[in-house]
């Protein structure tokens, strides 16, 4: 006898299939949104203030070679990325989901950004341009508060002496910090550079830890080669101890803006505070952003009789240095011929 079955049964088996099925589809779709990986490669996405949630998909999509856009577009619509995106630096790795890069984006979780002082800085406008180029904050607005004297005051500097406050290393901050988060960054690493035996050493020279940095400032400009800045400091520490002028071209090119290619004697005649052609003792202020090196050079200066240097006739970036200026003279006229026959060389050879 053939038995059938009740409609209801079967409608019932059917649903249990369908809510079985859809369990499945809901179950995958939670686990590729939510936890699988949904990128190749790894990407640095910098958002800025007032960038649209869609153009933030579209980067993250091509730069970090999405696997699933749909995952990443179901994830910011359920997250109110639309609504809730934070500016900043965001690391993508190949290993995060879409949900989690999402609520990177959403929670402002950063990944912290480096920024580096290094090489020779000479000018406010260099200065704002490396912050610049490395954070978010604008060059004109470092360079607004370089020049604000009220603002400077704050932090115990002025806007002629502000390079001191600046002690070239690498510092982590995030990008989106604001130009008083980054001041008061190097402000605090100004303090905590200036330990108390710092200061002692500074006195033991009879100067204070401003104008170590202006000396130090000095040294900077005159030499690219580390090795030689304990024994350039010492050549100018026993000038000023010795009450004689410092002479030192590095600030004359400061006279001028460092626009000179090289110093000739009528620049020497510019009425400057800062020639120290002209006028003893140290400038008023550093003339460009000493390393701490240099700063360490002038508190721990090689103690020798020097009073006088020039340039290598090697032309390799040293010096050679003389305790009398008898000697410094021949040492300048050898280094002398050296660079005539040096451009005559040039100059037959065409070049």
């Amino acid at each position: 006898m053939q038995v059938t079955k009740k409609p209801w049964i079967l409608f019932s088996c059917a649903t249990v299939i369908l809510l079985a099925v859809a369990c499945v589809f809901a179950g995958l779709r939670y686990y590729y949104d939510r936890k699988a990986p949904d990128f190749r490669t790894e990407y640095t996405l910098y958002v800025y203030p007032g960038t649209e949630a869609g153009a933030v998909l579209d980067s993250l999509a091509d730069g970090a070679s999405v696997r699933r856009k749909g995952s990443l577009r179901r994830c910011a619509r359920a997250m109110g990325l639309e609504t809730g995106l934070q500016p900043g630096k965001y690391e993508i790795l190949p290993g995060h989901s879409a949900a989690y890069a999402v609520r990177m984006l959403v929670n402002g979780w950063q990944t912290p950004q480096n920024l580096a002082l290094s090489g020779t800085i000479r000018t406010k406008g260099r200065l704002a341009k490396s912050i610049d180029v490395q954070m978010m904050a604008d060059s004109s607005e470092v360079a607004e508060a370089l020049a604000d004297t009220a603002f400077l005051a704050g932090y115990g500097f002025t806007p002629e002496n502000v390079f001191a406050m600046f002690l070239p290393d690498t510092y982590e901050f995030y990008w989106t910090a604001s130009v008083k988060s980054i001041f008061d960054r190097f402000k605090k690493e100004y303090d905590r550079f200036w330990t108390p035996e710092r200061v002692a050493l500074a006195e033991a020279q009879g100067l204070t830890p401003m104008e170590v940095s202006v000396m130090a400032s000095i040294v900077s400009g005159e030499t690219l080669q580390s090795a030689e800045y304990p024994m350039i400091a010492g050549v100018y520490l026993n000038r000023l101890h010795r009450g004689m002028k410092l002479q030192a071209d590095p600030t004359i090119c400061f006279c001028f803006d460092y626009t000179l290619d090289r110093v000739l004697k009528k620049h020497l005649k510019v009425d400057s505070p800062y020639n120290t052609y002209k006028y003893r003792g140290l400038p008023p202020a550093p003339i460009n952003i000493p390393p701490k090196a240099c700063i360490d050079a002038v508190l721990h200066p090689d103690e020798h009789g020097y009073l006088y240097f020039c340039a290598s006739p090697d032309f390799d970036g040293t010096h050679r240095f003389a305790s009398s200026y008898s000697e410094h003279l021949k040492n300048a006229r050898e280094f002398q011929r050296a660079l005539t026959a040096r451009q005559r060389e040039k100059q037959a050879s065409g070049q």
